[in-house]
C-alpha cells in the first residue's frame, strides 16, 4: 500500500444512500478512485472497513438518531477534513424541512405511537454541521457524477474545491434560456446554488432546488414574486422548502410572526 495516498472514509447516516450509490456508479473511474486514494471505509463497496485516522471523511445523510450523533463526532475526531455530501448532510434533506421540535414530536408519535425505542433514540433530523464543523459541502440530491469526480480530484490533488457562489440563473442565462418565471412556472433558479448547468431549465422544466439554497438568496423577494404569479402561499412554502431542509426554516418562522 502506498502510504502517500490520502486515507479516505465514506460514511452513510440517515438517507436514501443515493450519494454513496452515485460514487459506485462511477464504473469506468472506480478503479482509478481506489488507486488514487486509500479507501479505509465504504460499507457499500467493501467489507474490510477500518475505523482509523483519516485525511478526508465524506459523510452523507442527516443526523436522525442519538447513535448517529456519536458516530459523527467520532468521524470528526478521526478526520482532518470532513465533507458533507448530498442535501441530507448539507441541509438536512426532505426529512429536515418544516420540523420544529413540537411538530417533530407529534409526527414521531403518529408514526410510532408510544413504543419505547431500545435500539437507539430518534432525534429531529438535522444536517451534520448542527453537531460538528464541516470543511466542505458537496450539494445535490443526489450529487452528480462529474461533480463528484471533479471534487474528488481536487481533494486528492491537495487543491481545495471551490464553492458555487452563484444561483442557477447564471448558468441559465449563459445557456440562453427563456426565464420560466416569465411564463408563470414556479422556478427556483434564483434561490438555488449553481453547478448543475441549469439542466432542468435547459429541458423546459422549472428548477426544483435540488442543489440546495445558494448563499445570500433573497428569500423574501422570491416568495412574494411567486405569490404575485398567483401561487398559493402553502404551495410556495412547500416548493421553497422541498430541498432546503432546515436552512430556510427561520425565514418562514419570521414570515409567520409578521402576519401575527
Amino acid at each position: 500500500m502506498n502510504n502517500n495516498k490520502p486515507k479516505i472514509g465514506i460514511y452513510e447516516l440517515t438517507g436514501c444512500a443515493g450519494d454513496a450509490l452515485l460514487i459506485l456508479d462511477c464504473e469506468n473511474e472506480l478503479l482509478d478512485i481506489f488507486q488514487a486514494a486509500d479507501i479505509q471505509s465504504f460499507l457499500m463497496a467493501k467489507s474490510d472497513n477500518i475505523d482509523g485516522d483519516l485525511d478526508v471523511a465524506l459523510v452523507e445523510g442527516s443526523v436522525t438518531t442519538e447513535r448517529e450523533i456519536e458516530e459523527l463526532k467520532d468521524i470528526r475526531n478521526r478526520a482532518k477534513i470532513v465533507v458533507a455530501i448530498g442535501l441530507c448532510a448539507t441541509v438536512g434533506g426532505l426529512q429536515g424541512r418544516f420540523t420544529d421540535s413540537e411538530e417533530w414530536g407529534e409526527n414521531l408519535k403518529k408514526v410510532y405511537g408510544d413504543v419505547e425505542m431500545t435500539h437507539t433514540k430518534a432525534v429531529q433530523s438535522k444536517p451534520i454541521d448542527a453537531y460538528i464543523n464541516v470543511d466542505f459541502y458537496l450539494p445535490g440530491c443526489p450529487i452528480g457524477k462529474e461533480q463528484f469526480l471533479n471534487f474528488f480530484t481536487r481533494l486528492v490533488g491537495g487543491s481545495p474545491p471551490e464553492k458555487y457562489p452563484h444561483p442557477v440563473c447564471v448558468s441559465c442565462k449563459y445557456n440562453e434560456n427563456d426565464c420560466l418565471l416569465n411564463r408563470g412556472l414556479p422556478c427556483l433558479g434564483p434561490l438555488t446554488a449553481d453547478g448543475c448547468g441549469s439542466v432542468c431549465i435547459n429541458h423546459n422544466l422549472p428548477c426544483v432546488g435540488c442543489w440546495g439554497p445558494v448563499e445570500g438568496a433573497n428569500l423574501t423577494s422570491a416568495f412574494y414574486l411567486l405569490k404575485d404569479k398567483g401561487f398559493d402561499v402553502e404551495y410556495i412554502k412547500k416548493v421553497m422548502a422541498n430541498y432546503s431542509g432546515t436552512k430556510i426554516t427561520t425565514f418562514f418562522d419570521q414570515l409567520k410572526k409578521e402576519k401575527q
